[in-house]
């Protein structure tokens, strides 16, 4: 046989098996991280990173490139050509962020010559926050001199205060900003401490001025959270505001702050609950990016200059089966956004602001995913027991075929009030599920936006109600399908998903075969105890367990606590939980696994010591991935 010919053949017999393959759990830590870093200043050119794992060092390893915002090859580059944003206008002076001592906590601080205690000393919360003990230290704003001929000069611009910036758990240099002259510094801080902190969000924009050195709150009068400012091109302030004090999701709007006066300019849009914002190159539009009937898209809206109006049309740009997660920045072939779907990770997209065509510009992972089959995703509208109409994403095996029976998994969504919609998750990954001959059943629930801020906001104060009928309904309809084993039916969910399945473990009737919850509410008592940002639990559950003349509170402790229906437990169940979670602590993964066990169910804990409410090493991720699946094939 001629050699060439031979090397054809065999190329497209490769080629072909490799298409018969499917996602696994070592392929899936294969897949490349895309993040995008900006659109260089002539429009010409898109800057982002791409991370991979490194599982035998257990490490991740992240280069940097450059393409044409038109197109074609990427070139690795080792400096990052979009100006520094901590640089001031005039160059002259860089904002940074460090931690520095405030408190006393230690026990060392306050006893020198005991320099090897451990010790921690508090007299008021927040003790811990997130995965961190208080310890006295907190991350200030600091203006640096960058004349190299004077003495270096660093000013705090928080001197003396027992607060952050950035924001913790999640804030970064978005919390700090240069105003558009150079002499105002803007940043974002909620100014309470200890047990005042722990109950609020409200954190608040503030202006420094570096002339008068005198600090000026720029969103008093709102007690919610204001957050994410930004400047136009014309000198105009944005930023993202919540109105009410203790509610984390409460419905998020873009706020223009103009001559004074605050303009809200999404209030009037009660589906729109706005993710994050870009100004538009010429500062006379807004983009947006919100969830909508599960997917996220980008919006756009005009910014009237001078402001007279706050009422502005909002048109949305794309639409279709995926989510635009970010938007990167303006070049000169369109907007630059970040897109995934449940097949794909994030990859970068050029859009067209006119009719929303988009052009796929990064192809980091298209050679692993073309050795793979693809998942079907399927919208599917179920009628839950109030008579309201609720989708439901339902995603087939690749080789799906109707004739045959699967074993269907229901995903419970944590949050509780996060959407649903067609994420690509490192660890919760439907294709995944899927390629591993998992149906998957995956409801937009009470509690989710993208469906109306009255759907979003009835979860609060009823976690354990209408939403548990949600997944019952889900879950009952697609199994009238013919191919859904009947007798093969499991539930898996993190965070609150984790609640509910340690909910539906107690109320189910029978209905599924396996259980598998990562870091979920156990006992809502002892959560309420040891839980840190308690404006949570208070907003959404009532207020203490102690206060049992609260009904909300009362209803909350009594009806809807996992930890009252353990004695209805007859299902297997596996318990995963992050030793550094000190946003659902320990005690309460243990606490269930020791009541599995000790009523003597097929029970398994997967205890990760040095993980929080996620996973985030390279290993464990894999050691997760693989346990999930070991535990269905024995229980499923």
């Amino acid at each position: 046989m001629n050699r060439n010919l031979f090397i054809s053949l065999l190329t497209l017999f490769l080629g072909s098996s490799f298409a018969q393959g499917v996602m696994t759990p070592d392929l899936l830590w294969q897949v490349e991280r895309v993040n995008a870093l900006g659109v260089t200043a002539d429009g010409n050119n898109v800057i982002y990173t791409v991370t991979s794992s490194d599982l035998i060092a257990n490490t991740s390893k992240t280069k940097m490139y450059q393409i044409a915002a038109s197109g074609g090859d990427p070139v690795e580059i080792t400096e990052n050509p979009i100006p520094d944003r901590n640089l001031s206008p005039d160059g002259d002076h860089m904002l940074s962020s460090k931690s520095v001592k405030v408190l006393k906590i230690q026990g060392k601080d306050l006893y020198p010559e005991l320099e090897k205690t451990e010790g921690l000393i508090y007299d008021d919360l927040m003790i811990r926050h997130w995965d961190t003990w208080e310890d006295g230290d907190f991350d200030h704003v600091f203006i640096s001199a960058m004349n190299s001929a004077v003495k270096r000069i660093e000013v705090d611009l928080m001197e003396g205060e027992p607060y952050d910036c950035p924001q913790k758990p999640f804030g970064g240099e978005e919390d700090y900003i240069w105003g558009p002259d150079g002499t105002t510094v803007l940043y974002v801080t909620k100014k309470k401490f200890g047990l005042d902190y722990a109950v609020s969000t409200n954190t608040d924009i503030y202006e420094y001025d570096l002339i008068t050195r005198k600090t000026k709150n720029l969103t008093e009068d709102n007690k919610g959270y204001d957050i994410s400012p930004s400047y136009s091109k014309r000198q105009v302030l944005a930023y993202l505001s919540m109105k009410r004090d203790g509610y984390e999701s409460d419905k998020q709007d873009v706020i223009v702050y103009f001559d004074g006066k605050h303009y809200n300019m999404t209030a009037h849009r009660d589906d729109i609950h706005v993710d994050s914002y870009s100004w538009s190159a010429d500062g006379t539009h807004i983009y947006v990016i919100a969830a909508v009937n599960g997917t996220k898209q980008l919006f756009e809206f005009a910014v009237p200059y001078p402001m007279t109006a706050e009422t502005q049309e909002i048109r949305q740009i794309t639409s279709g089966d995926f989510d635009v997660d970010g938007v990167v920045g303006l070049s000169r072939q369109g907007l630059i956004v970040s897109r995934r779907d449940m097949n794909h990770a994030t990859e970068l997209y050029t859009v067209n602001i006119k009719d929303g065509k988009m052009r796929q510009l990064t192809h980091v992972n298209d050679k692993l995913y073309s050795t793979i089959a693809m998942v079907k995703t399927e919208r599917r509208w179920v009628k839950t027991t109030d008579k309201k109409d609720m989708l439901v994403w339902v995603i087939y095996p690749p080789d799906f075929d109707p004739n045959k029976k699967y074993p269907t998994l229901l995903y419970c969504q944590g949050g509780p009030q996060s959407a649903l919609t067609q994420f690509y998750s490192f660890r919760w990954n439907f294709q995944l599920m899927a390629s591993e001959g998992y149906i998957v059943v995956a409801p937009n629930r009470r509690g989710m936006p993208g469906h109306g801020t009255e759907w979003n906001e009835s979860i609060s104060k009823d976690h354990g109600g209408q939403v548990m009928k949600d997944y019952l309904s889900a879950i009952d309809a697609v199994s009238q399908e013919p191919y859904v084993d009947k007798d093969r039916l499991g539930a898996v969910g993190a965070s609150y998903g984790g609640y509910s399945v340690f909910m539906l473990a107690g109320i189910h009737e029978g209905r599924f075969k396996t259980f598998i919850s990562h870091d979920g509410i156990y006992d809502m008592r002892s959560m309420y105890g040891t839980t840190e940002e308690l404006f949570f639990v208070d907003w959404d559950w009532g207020g203490p367990y102690w206060d049992l003349k609260n009904k909300a509170a009362k209803k909350t402790y009594q009806k809807f606590n996992p930890v009252n229906y353990v004695d209805k437990w007859d299902t297997p169940i596996y318990i995963i939980q992050g030793g550094l979670d000190y946003r659902v602590p320990v005690e309460q993964g243990l606490s269930a696994f020791q009541a599995a066990k000790l009523k003597g169910l097929n029970a398994r804990l997967l205890y990760f010591p040095d993980e929080n409410h996620w996973v985030l090493s390279a290993q464990n991720g894999l050691v997760w991935q693989r346990e999930f699946y070991r535990w269905l094939q024995e229980t499923l």
